[in-house]
């Protein structure tokens, strides 16, 4: 009884139906006002808000201070799905998977199907979450305590393979990106001897080796990654996101009706995310990606995916919100963050005085504040989804907005999103770096999310790594969730290289088959010079785990054996799977082409050389956009540049062109500079001239 009449005050306490609760949901509207905005922003996300909010809540008792917390980060997600449905950048680091499918269902003109699917299934995934976090709170030591190390070190390499697995015809190229994914979180200090990887002093020189020390930042890989492949590809089409205009919205509330005609997927990745938050250190990147590789292994007709199926949008977005409840779990009983924003919190425990722990469980002490969480939770995402629909239409239009428009206002949001990290033009330049890397990976037919969720797991799988290592010895191998575990990894593996066979099996049958109208298909050769291409760009990867052992062997590895351990396990596999994707590249002279798809190395919309020239002109606009913004500065740059972009690039009428600009200097200095008070650096031009 006590723990329903805390579940039912905690309820009553963010509710506007007395003087504490009113305070309460004043702020936290203004959290999820907040929140909301943050959201669409690309790569700022609900890490950053919450840092940027602490300072605010020295003043408010616990309960208020945690609806504006709790309701500006629980909305992030869902904000974020917008964005990445509607432009294919992650307006928030756990939505990228979300991008997979959402955005071309976007660019078909199915923005509003897609939105209402994302929108709906986060609501679910976010109540389920909630929820679990209420059921788990009598339960949750046992819940956490029963996974050890050797399981979260296999629970992270069978999370790379799930989704490397979703690389189609080609597992090599798939493993070999998760591969790069791990070595590139391995770049800096390394966690056991803090012993400096891969930091390139020879090249970058003393300065760009310490900028790596701190590793590679995640935000600013996950928007070059997906941002600027997608800006590259509205620039060279030179229209709206959306290909086809559609006129007045329509499909939303098939979306809706898509989340509970396909209910069981949805219930499933919300449990994913839950549990997946449960685990300390995980959090929603790692949800999302399982939860998405969920959908397609689970799905009978595999080929949709990546090309707009409303699977891929369900499982996503039912898996980020729910993983908001489960991480709170271990963040309340232990003071373990579940993820980067529960880390964040703990620090609004610390100022209001609050221990995590057996206080936040007793019923006569915090017991009521734990619940109001869950119903913080459930609440600000019914507010969120509620606006969110309502503005649907208007919102969705945007894909239908002249792409030459929006270019230099995402130009600016995702050197923004890079630079918010850590303050620093050094992860603008990562921004850059990612993106053309980005680009690169679709023109050649790799997978970018293996790559992402290597390096989301790679520090998680290490540390793991040695702890098992030291408290076994090599007995974890055979601990039985290890096992278990392990032949999970090998279904990953030779379940898609088996429904491959199968699927060449029935196209033989249905060739045979008098009977049955055969799919047209016609074996297309592959030209010299994009073979020359792709066998150059696998070779990369090669050259990279060359690298990775010539340092094992010959750098940092000769006098650290302990911090050679993790690059050499990945190292050498890695390696194998490069040489095994470029054996393919080169030795691959034909493909199948159904009547459904055209070559990767075609452009179908656009003549070659037109194309070609507007992918020259917006790379030396996004060259000239960094540096703008270095050498004036963020707020300056949002005036020039975006100026200059209009009425050059776009040759865009003065009257627009100035209107436009006057949107973009208020938006960058209003919002930013004088309301969020964000730390932008002077321009070198400013240093010159004294005036910083």
């Amino acid at each position: 009884m006590e723990y329903l009449d805390s579940f039912y005050s905690g309820l009553i306490n963010i509710l506007p139906f007395s003087t504490q609760g009113q305070s309460s949901f004043l702020f936290m509207l203004l959290g999820i006002s907040i929140g909301f905005v943050v959201g669409l922003l690309p790569g700022l996300g609900g890490a950053t808000t919450l840092a940027l909010m602490l300072p605010f809540i020295y003043k408010m008792d616990p309960t208020t201070a945690f609806a504006f917390l709790l309701g500006s980060n629980a909305v992030t997600a869902t904000t974020g799905d917008i964005t990445s449905v509607l432009f294919g950048v992650p307006g928030e680091g756990i939505t990228a998977a979300t991008i997979v499918d959402g955005h071309p269902m976007a660019k078909k003109g199915e923005a509003g199907r897609a939105l209402g699917a994302a929108l709906m299934s986060s609501l679910v995934g976010a109540v389920f979450g909630a929820f679990a976090l209420a059921l788990a709170i009598p339960l949750v030591k046992p819940l956490v305590l029963s996974i050890g190390a050797a399981e979260f070190f296999m629970l992270a390499i069978v999370g790379i393979t799930f989704v490397a697995s979703l690389s189609g015809r080609n597992i090599f190229k798939g493993l070999t990106a998760g591969a790069l994914g791990l070595v590139l979180a391995m770049v800096g200090l390394d966690p056991i001897e803090s012993v400096p990887r891969f930091t390139l002093e020879p090249i970058l020189g003393e300065g760009g080796g310490l900028f790596l020390w701190d590793g590679v930042a995640l935000v600013a890989v996950t928007v070059g990654l997906f941002a600027i492949p997608e800006i590259v590809d509205l620039a060279v089409q030179e229209g709206a996101i959306a290909k086809q205009n559609v006129g007045k919205l329509g499909g939303v509330w098939q979306g809706v009706k898509d989340t509970f005609i396909h209910w069981k997927l949805v219930l499933r990745c919300s449990a994913i995310g839950a549990y997946i938050g449960l685990l300390p250190g995980l959090g929603g990147g790692p949800a999302q990606w399982i939860a998405y590789a969920h959908a397609v292994q689970s799905s009978p007709d595999k080929e949709r995916f990546g090309k707009g199926a409303i699977e891929g949008v369900l499982g996503p977005g039912a898996a980020n919100n729910s993983k908001e409840g489960g991480s709170l779990v271990p963040t309340i009983a232990f003071g373990v963050p579940g993820s980067v924003s529960m880390a964040i919190l703990l620090g609004a425990f610390i100022i209001q005085g609050i221990v995590p722990g057996p206080d936040l469980l007793d019923p006569d002490k915090y017991l009521t504040l734990t619940f109001s969480f869950v119903w913080i939770i459930v609440v600000s995402n019914i507010i969120t989804v509620a606006v969110c629909f309502l503005f649907l239409n208007q919102i969705a239009k945007i894909t239908f907005v002249k792409g030459t428009y929006l270019i230099p206002f995402l130009l600016l949001l995702v050197y923004l999103g890079g630079f918010a990290v850590k303050n620093s033009f050094g992860d603008m330049a990562m921004v850059l770096l990612f993106g053309t890397l980005g680009w690169f990976m679709v023109r050649f037919d790799w997978q970018r999310p293996p790559l992402l969720i290597g390096l989301v797991l790679g520090n998680i799988a290490e540390s793991n790594l040695f702890i098992a290592s030291k408290i076994y010895g090599l007995s974890w191998l055979i601990r039985p969730g290890v096992i278990l575990l392990f032949l999970l990894l090998l279904s990953g593996i030779l379940y898609p290289l088996y429904q491959n066979y199968r699927e060449k099996q029935k196209k033989i049958a249905a060739r045979l088959d008098a009977t049955q109208k055969p799919r047209s298909e016609t074996t297309e050769e592959i030209p010299k010079r994009t073979r020359l291409y792709n066998s150059l760009f696998a070779l990369f990867f090669v050259l990279i785990f060359a690298y990775v052992l010539r340092e094992v062997f010959f750098g940092f590895g000769e006098d650290e054996d302990r911090a050679a351990l993790f690059p050499l396990i990945i190292g050498i596999p890695g390696l194998i799977l490069a040489l095994s994707a470029f054996g393919k590249e080169v030795f691959t002279t034909t493909k199948v082409v159904t009547d459904d798809e055209v070559p990767s190395w075609e452009e179908p919309d656009v003549e070659p050389d037109v194309a070609r020239q507007r992918m020259i002109s917006i790379i030396m606009w996004t060259l000239g956009f960094f540096f703008s913004i270095w050498f004036v500065g963020f707020i300056y740059s949002s005036v020039i540049a975006t100026f200059l972009y209009l009425k050059v690039g776009g040759r865009e009428p003065w009257l627009m062109s100035i209107f436009l600009t006057i949107v973009a200097w208020l938006f960058f200095y209003g919002l930013f500079d004088y309301m969020l008070h964000l730390p932008f650096p002077d321009g070198q031009l400013q240093i010159w001239l004294g005036w910083a």
